[in-house]
């Protein structure tokens, strides 16, 4: 096993970073995620939230964009190896993209439960 360089770590951010660029480049969803991350940061330093509420808000927010890039490359890799139509990709392919519907409900929820307090009065 080789020592530990910080070349090969850094180039390792680079790749990172360029796998972030190629999402951002080619999926439409990853920028309605970029816009409702700038709108929840905003309305969350608007609104002064509690160091409680920005923990749960940031592990909101990246749970959705892990969704989304783990979706991404797994599209990105289904379509490599079976470019052709096959019933069992889509398949997987839509389960993939389930998932990222299922976390964009939960940030919507979460977002709910967060912001709600904040901007309304609730009775009991």
């Amino acid at each position: 096993m080789a020592g530990f360089s910080f070349r090969e770590r850094a180039g390792r951010f680079r790749h990172a970073f360029s796998g972030l660029g190629f999402m951002l480049r080619t999926q439409h969803n990853a920028w309605l995620h970029a816009v409702a991350t700038l709108l929840a940061v905003a309305l969350g330093v608007a609104l002064d939230l509690a160091a409680a509420d920005w923990k749960w808000l940031v592990l909101t927010i990246v749970m959705v964009w892990v969704a989304e890039a783990t979706n991404t490359a797994f599209e990105h890799l289904c379509d490599a190896v079976s470019p052709d139509d096959n019933a069992s990709v889509k398949v997987a392919k839509d389960v993939a993209a389930g998932a990222v519907l299922i976390c964009a409900i939960g940030a919507v929820s979460m977002a709910w439960l967060i912001f709600g307090p904040y901007l309304f009065t609730f009775t009991g």
